[in-house]
């Protein structure tokens, strides 16, 4: 198992930079930067990309100037800054040895293009459900209904393209995620009645890339209803 470093605050100094070194700054508890964290993982860059992590809620005023979007997880590689999420996990894919995370196939290629474009209005439709007042929104039981069904695509494997992806990887976190936010807060279960949901979720609990990477989500709860005034 990696030791994993301290969590950087306002405090700490900066590590240097375009050294030589490939650094991943990110957070243990943003769901993403635990996106590049899960595909680093996956392809076994623990000696390649070394983790820089930030308090969020203490954050070094060095970061800013490494990264002027001052968000994570940017991705220090080659003298050069990356950033956004998508962009970070299809540039790790692409230019870093270990198993490849883009299906060969033309049509799942176009569902994962399809798929990775849905996901920023998956987590907005997701999050209104978990702030608005009374039963789970319309909107949110929709999204939850599609993903439901795009996991039923392809039949040779539990994941959106069949075999693991970085289409999984890109709605890991908030998937699994949402199913603790929304029994906590809503007191509602994202995976009644939606079977592909429920084994997607109990199969990304088998991958060890993905295992190291989670949190307490009893600390997650608490962080999200922080954030939600609740």
């Amino acid at each position: 198992m990696e030791a994993l470093p301290p969590t950087l605050t306002s405090a700490c100094e900066q590590p240097p930079l375009y050294d030589g070194i490939t650094r991943l700054y990110m957070s243990y508890v943003c769901p993403y930067a635990q996106r590049a964290w899960i595909t680093r993982n996956y392809k076994g860059l623990e000696e390649e990309i070394k983790l820089v992590p930030l308090n969020l809620a203490d954050k070094p005023a060095w970061y800013n100037k490494v990264y002027p979007n001052n968000q994570v997880p940017s991705l220090e590689h080659n003298k050069k800054i990356i950033g956004e999420s998508l962009d970070v996990i299809r540039y790790i894919d692409s230019n870093f040895d270990g198993p490849k995370l883009i299906a060969n196939d033309p049509e799942k290629q176009s569902f994962a293009e399809e798929l990775l474009g849905y996901s920023d209005a998956f987590n907005r439709a997701m999050l209104d459900g978990l702030r608005s007042k009374g039963p789970v929104i319309a909107e949110a039981v929709a999204a939850l209904d599609k993903i439901d069904s795009s996991l039923s695509k392809f039949d040779d494997g539990p994941f959106f393209l069949g075999q693991f992806s970085l289409v999984d990887i890109a709605y890991a976190p908030f998937i699994d995620g949402f199913q603790i936010f929304f029994a906590g807060i809503k007191n509602f279960d994202i995976t009644k009645g939606r079977v592909h949901i429920k084994k997607f979720i109990e199969e990304l609990n088998k991958i060890d890339a993905y295992k190291q990477t989670k949190q307490d989500p009893q600390v997650l709860l608490a962080l999200t209803k922080k954030k939600f005034g609740i």
